[in-house]
């Protein structure tokens, strides 16, 4: 794998930012630990220098300078002795171990730094050394230099520059040997992951990014992933048996009105039997636009087309207007609509769409479950209730965070097995082929829940089926509560 390539990726970079914020961080520890050593040790001198001065200053004044000279030529024949250094009031040498100090520096008094020669250097080549001391004098005209050399202090320093410089070193070494070795491991994750991507692009839809087990980021990037191929998945398999439904539903109708069209041309010799061709053709034609309006309805709440008109309403009231609407055909069909609606059920959401599920569930109920078209299922026993055969009921009411609307019939019903395939576009059942519809009814009442966050079940009434449109309650008070009428378009 090419260094630049590695040195090109996020996670180097990143490395390298934090890297040098750490070696930064490293220099001023370090860089402040040595201040605070040099400034120790220059108190600890200043200190030990006072002492001396002070204690010999003593001894001055008890003996005079012969005692004083003696002390000093004692002290300096001691190993690592100090520097001492007494003179007349002329600046000539009387004791001590240093035999130059720069001109004039006699005339300092209190702490300096200054640069000296020792005794020891005299035969030798001569070498300037730096000290700290302090200058007193003394009765009499005397002077008393009393110092430290600095060599320990540079020493400190000196060792903790050369640790300063090895701990930055091994920190940036190791620091980018760690940023090559976590890039490449990242670098390498991310071209599966690029690989397998292309796979599917190439064409490969039923493939999947390839999950490393670790828990760490990229895998979760890698499920989000592949959660929206599953569902672009999904989505394509649906627009395939869509079109292929569509073709399949499509083609009788039409075959039906450039038949009959036809026919009248060749045949018809009277206005009325044109105009019975043109009725037929016109009724055909409205069944295609019945299922073209379906087809959009169902594809804007697919894509949430609907969120922007939401307000607040009462659930309430939608299924009250539903049974007034379907009243007068339940009435035509011999059947009996009956509704129990809680008051004050406010929920947001698309008020229109919403009734519009409702009004399909209930298109389905009276047709599929009137007396001339109810049979039991095959193989299943099915017989309604005394004085229930007829009765399509309806209900609003709150259940734990949401509203439920329930449509429930004493027919037929559906099988366990045929109830997620009826939410299907399309698609309707042998004992209903013989009823007028597109198929699409389910379809709709399905997406309006998922636009809403909802969910569509169909449940055994024993006898009979139960559809229940379960919403969640999400209010908004700013908005004001329509009660105007419903208007609905059925997509049965």
């Amino acid at each position: 794998m090419a260094l630049g390539k590695l040195f090109r990726t996020t996670v180097f970079k990143v490395s390298l930012a934090y890297l040098l914020i750490s070696a930064i961080g490293a220099g001023l520890v370090l860089g402040m630990v040595g201040w605070n050593i040099k400034h120790l040790l220059e108190e600890q001198t200043a200190a030990t220098i006072n002492s001396n001065i002070a204690g010999l200053s003593e001894q001055y004044g008890v003996g005079g300078i012969g005692r004083l000279a003696t002390i000093i030529q004692r002290r300096v024949r001691r190993p690592g002795a100090g520097l001492y250094l007494v003179t007349t009031p002329a600046g000539e040498p009387i004791a001590g171990n240093i035999v130059r100090l720069p001109p004039d520096m006699l005339a300092y008094t209190g702490m300096v730094e200054t640069t000296y020669q020792s005794t020891e250097e005299r035969g030798g080549k001569p070498h300037v050394h730096r000290a700290m001391a302090r200058i007193l004098t003394l009765e009499g005209g005397f002077r008393l230099l009393v110092g430290h050399d600095l060599e320990e202090s540079a020493s400190v320093r000196r060792i903790i520059y050369r640790a300063l410089m090895t701990s930055l070193f091994w920190l940036v070494l190791i620091g980018t040997l760690g940023a090559l070795w976590v890039s490449r491991r990242v670098l390498n994750r991310v071209d599966a992951i690029n690989a397998d991507a292309k796979a599917i692009v190439a064409g490969d839809l039923s493939g999947r990014l390839n999950l490393a087990g670790t828990g760490d980021e990229l895998d979760r990037l890698v499920q989000s992933f592949n959660a929206m191929l599953d569902r672009i998945s999904i989505l394509m398999t649906g627009l395939k048996e869509v079109t292929d439904n569509i073709a399949h539903d499509l083609k009788t109708p039409l075959t039906r009105l450039h038949s009959g069209v036809e026919q009248a041309l060749r045949t018809a010799k009277t206005p009325e039997e044109y105009r019975g061709a043109l009725e037929k053709a016109l009724e055909e034609s409205d069944r295609l636009i019945q299922i073209f309006r379906a087809l959009l309805s169902i594809a804007r709440a697919e894509a949430g087309a609907g969120r922007e008109g939401m307000v607040d309403f009462d659930a309430g009231a939608v299924a009250r207007d539903v049974a007034e609407l379907y009243e007068p055909a339940a009435e035509e069909l011999g059947m009996t609509l009956s509704v129990a609606a809680e008051n004050g059920l406010i929920m947001h959401g698309s008020r229109e769409l919403i009734g519009q599920a409702v009004a399909n569930l209930v298109d389905n109920a009276l047709k599929y479950v009137s007396p001339e078209v109810a049979k039991p299922i095959q193989g299943e026993s099915r017989t309604p209730a005394p004085g229930k055969a007829g009765t399509v009921e309806i209900a609003a009411q709150r259940t734990g965070g949401g509203v439920e609307f329930i449509v429930a019939d004493h027919g037929p019903g559906i099988g366990e097995s045929d109830r997620a395939r009826v939410l299907e576009r399309f698609v309707r059942l042998e004992q209903a082929r013989s009823r007028p519809g597109s198929g699409l009814g389910l379809s709709l009442a399905a997406a309006v829940a998922r636009l809403h966050d909802g969910s569509l079940r169909l449940e055994d009434n024993r006898p009979g089926l139960k559809a229940i449109l379960h919403l969640p309650v999400r209010q908004n008070r700013e908005r004001e509560v329509p009660e105007g009428p419903l208007k609905t378009d059925k997509a049965a």
